[in-house]
């Protein structure tokens, strides 16, 4: 599979826009309810926006997973040595760590100085998991 996408004019831009359209998706739709667990926009309710922010961020991460694993077979051994490459799968894992101890600790229900943290920490991850992987293609 990795030579034919090398190989295609268009599989592997057309794979490129699919991963920044699941990363837009996740990351905007997880920074509106981040900042709302922070404490800005208080007047927004709480549970109203997670039920629209939570599957749109669920379903671009599924399409960045998805599009990003199969970006992978392009390179994989070039990937796996890639130290950019390295960072960004530590991140994806603590912040997909510090979404699941969210949930775990009563997630909407008990939104406190811990929910606050872990909003902040959220944001923090996802930027650098994008930052990481724009590092990949410099570094």
């Amino acid at each position: 599979m990795g030579e034919a996408l090398r190989a295609s004019l268009w599989a592997y831009p057309a794979l490129e826009v699919g991963h920044i359209i699941g990363i837009a998706l996740l990351f905007g739709s997880l920074m509106v309810l981040d900042l709302r667990l922070a404490g800005l926009g208080r007047a927004l309710p709480l549970e109203a926006l997670a039920r629209l922010a939570l599957p749109v961020s669920l379903g671009g991460f599924l399409l960045a997973a998805a599009s990003g694993l199969v970006m992978f077979a392009a390179d994989a051994a070039g990937l796996l040595t890639h130290p950019a490459f390295q960072l960004k799968l530590l991140l994806i894992c603590a912040a997909g760590l510090n979404a699941a101890l969210f949930h775990a600790r009563g997630g909407l229900r008990k939104v406190d100085g811990t929910a606050f943290t872990q909003a902040v920490l959220s944001l923090a991850l996802w930027m650098g998991v994008i930052a990481c992987g724009r590092a990949i293609a410099y570094v």
